[in-house]
C-alpha cells in the first residue's frame, strides 16, 4: 500500500457516547503506549485523517526544531 495506507492496521475502533477511543492493545503493545501517557492528536488539513504521537517524542521534535532554528539565527545575524 502507499500513501497514508502506509503502515500495518490493527482493527477499527469505536468513539464511545463521551468521544473517547480504545487503541486497539497490539497497537499499545507494538508502540509501547501505557496507561497515563499522553499523546498529541493532529489532524490533517482535509479534516478526514487524524494521527496521534506520543507527548514525549512531539516535545523532542518541538526542543530539536528550537535547536535548528536557533543555529540558522544566528547564522543570519552573523550575516548581517
Amino acid at each position: 500500500m502507499n500513501g497514508i495506507f502506509k503502515g500495518t492496521m490493527y482493527g477499527a475502533v469505536t468513539v464511545g457516547e463521551r468521544g473517547q477511543l480504545v487503541i486497539p492493545a497490539a497497537l499499545r503493545k507494538a508502540l509501547k503506549i501505557k496507561s497515563g501517557d499522553q499523546l498529541v492528536v493532529f489532524a490533517k488539513p482535509d479534516k478526514r485523517t487524524i494521527s496521534l504521537m506520543p507527548e514525549k517524542d512531539f516535545s523532542r521534535f518541538l526542543e530539536n526544531a528550537a535547536r535548528v532554528i536557533s543555529k540558522l539565527e544566528n547564522r543570519v545575524h552573523k550575516k548581517s
